[in-house]
């Protein structure tokens, strides 16, 4: 079972170049974030002629996350539990049935927080322990669990071209990478450092001075697995040539492989 994530940065205009990876990675299950549509606005037709089912929580012109499966998706909550005052579009959580039993999934759009000095940056550290909360109770219903997203969060310096261009970010903070270890110490493993510790391992490059031509990026999306789901995990990647497609993300999908 493949499962992957990408934030697509706008699926109207993005849409060509998301229905060419789907045709070509095949994901059995797809998280989107940034998909900047309100649901009855959601393109839905050509998604479903490729054979995926859908559940979208959206939001009009930012923000807004979608489930995409070839399995009929159950259970589908919307909205981080914790504050009934958030009206942000930023997770979606859905249950899939396999041969092997269930897996579920959250897609998160983990808020940016900068500027720093701003309320956007306690608004992304408490979203970060809202999200803590409600891992902890999923994994106490020890069901496969997996999170993915764009969590906008740099965990160690070598998850970053030039760090020290990110010492003033919010993406680079202390705090925040404080809050995505808290979610690993609740069990959970991060897929891509459990293929791999190679640097220059990004997901995405600004559109700006040329950070896709230098390589100049950083690694903000992340998948992680609770300690079921880690039992069935086989493999991972990221498929970075995507970025350098007609009218492209400025992130790439990150993908898994389960024996589910």
């Amino acid at each position: 079972m493949k499962i992957a994530t990408w934030n697509i940065n706008g699926v109207k205009a993005r849409i060509d170049t998301v229905l060419a990876w789907l045709d070509e990675a095949k994901p059995d299950l797809a998280c989107f974030q940034e998909i900047k549509s309100v649901d009855e606005a959601f393109p839905r037709q050509p998604f479903e002629d490729l054979g995926y089912n859908l559940e979208i929580h959206g939001q009009k012109g930012f923000n807004g996350v979608a489930l995409l499966s070839r399995m009929p998706l159950e259970d589908v909550t919307r909205g981080l539990p914790g504050d009934d005052t958030d009206e942000q579009a930023r997770y979606i959580e859905g249950t899939v049935s396999t041969e092997t039993g269930a897996v579920r999934v959250g897609c998160l759009y983990l808020p940016n927080g900068n500027p720093l000095g701003t309320e956007k940056f306690p608004y992304k550290l408490g979203w970060m322990e809202r999200l803590i909360d409600n891992t902890r109770k999923r994994l106490a219903e020890e069901t496969p669990f997996l999170l993915l997203g764009d969590y906008n969060v740099i965990p160690e310096p070598m998850d970053a071209a030039r760090p020290e261009a990110w010492v003033d970010d919010a993406l680079f903070q202390p705090e925040s990478r404080r809050n995505f270890r808290a979610l690993l110490n609740l069990g959970m493993t991060e897929a891509v450092r459990a293929c791999t510790s190679a640097p220059q391992t990004y997901t995405f490059w600004d559109y700006q001075a040329g950070a896709w031509q230098k390589n100049n990026g950083i690694r903000i999306d992340h998948v992680l697995m609770s300690p079921q789901a880690t039992d069935l995990f086989r493999g991972c990647g990221i498929d970075a040539h995507v970025r350098g497609w007609e009218k492209p993300s400025d992130h790439v999908p990150v993908w898994v492989d389960l024996a589910a």
